[in-house]
């Protein structure tokens, strides 16, 4: 069995290590996975994007009937408390680190029933560990991903933390040597395994819209700001998954990835097979982004 690393962790009101902390169980997040999640990146030491992740989880909450156990302060306080005592562990600053803060919270501890009891604690377990970006190799010549159909249940936009759909899209992705798997609803653009999916065409970057049969990724956002801030064509609809084939330039973004560009596709080039204009555009306004983000942290 593989040991877990030291890494610090908080669980219900505790700070430990991953090795110490422990769960009963009959938590409903390891029996039904009734419970959600949030990652959130940390640039320097400084959480980023802070708000719009909160608002999610808050949703997210709402959505499974889960009382949010902590204010956005207190969220904020713990993941601080982690970025140190991660920086420390590993004998550097928080300055100079880049992490992830993963937040989880289920229902809470009860006997086996499918019904949602009300009168139980939720479980609160929040970690951190040193983020992975994109290589330099990935951003030169772009990643390669595979299409297939979208077999997940039809309430994606709620962070889950019953995520067995996505770990068998990503498997698909990964037994053929492909970084992510683009999948289709109905012949219709959705999803990649862990990612959001753009498409480009003539200029226009275009994205799914905001429903029910996506996860709405917290770039959702900040890549409209960065369109209406470089004069972009940007516009949410239903994307035929021949638009995507036919693209010029298609992009995945998520946490790790800010935005990646794809350059092949089910082993066909993405437009010319390299990264396009519109991806060199959003990445250098992502890294604006994350500047600005440091200047003005979060107290």
């Amino acid at each position: 069995m593989t040991s877990l690393p030291a890494l610090p962790c908080y669980l219900n009101g505790e700070f430990t290590t991953l090795p110490h902390a422990k769960i009963s169980v009959m938590d409903r997040g390891f029996i039904f996975g009734d419970g959600v999640y949030e990652v959130v990146p940390v640039y320097s030491g400084n959480l980023f994007r802070f708000e719009q992740h909160m608002a999610r989880l808050e949703r997210s909450l709402k959505e499974l009937r889960i009382p949010n156990p902590g204010t956005r302060a207190q969220w904020a306080e713990i993941a601080h408390k982690l970025i140190a005592d991660y920086a420390l562990s590993i004998g550097a600053s928080a300055k100079n680190t880049d992490q992830l803060i993963y937040i989880q919270i289920t229902r809470g501890v009860a006997m086996r029933d499918h019904v949602m009891p009300t009168d139980i604690t939720p479980t609160v377990f929040v970690m951190t560990n040193v983020m992975k970006p994109a290589t330099d190799a990935q951003r030169q010549q772009g990643v390669a991903c595979v299409t297939a159909d979208d077999f997940r249940w039809e309430k994606a936009h709620i962070k889950a933390t019953s995520l067995l759909g996505a770990v068998f899209a990503r498997q698909i992705s990964y037994d053929v040597g492909a970084i992510e798997t683009v999948m289709f609803r109905d012949d219709f653009l959705s999803e990649a395994a862990a990612c959001n999916v753009w498409v480009v065409k003539n200029g226009q970057l275009l994205g799914t819209p905001k429903d029910n049969l996506v996860l709405e990724g917290i770039r959702y956002g900040l890549i409209e700001e960065l369109c209406a801030q470089q004069g972009l064509p940007f516009e949410l609809r239903r994307i035929t998954r021949a638009e995507v084939l036919a693209a010029d330039e298609v992009l995945l973004s998520s946490a790790t990835k800010e935005v990646l560009p794809v350059t092949q596709l089910d082993g066909q080039p993405v437009g010319n097979g390299q990264p396009g204009p519109v991806y060199a555009q959003l990445f250098a306004g992502y890294q604006q982004a994350k500047a600005a983000a440091l200047a003005t942290p979060l107290a």
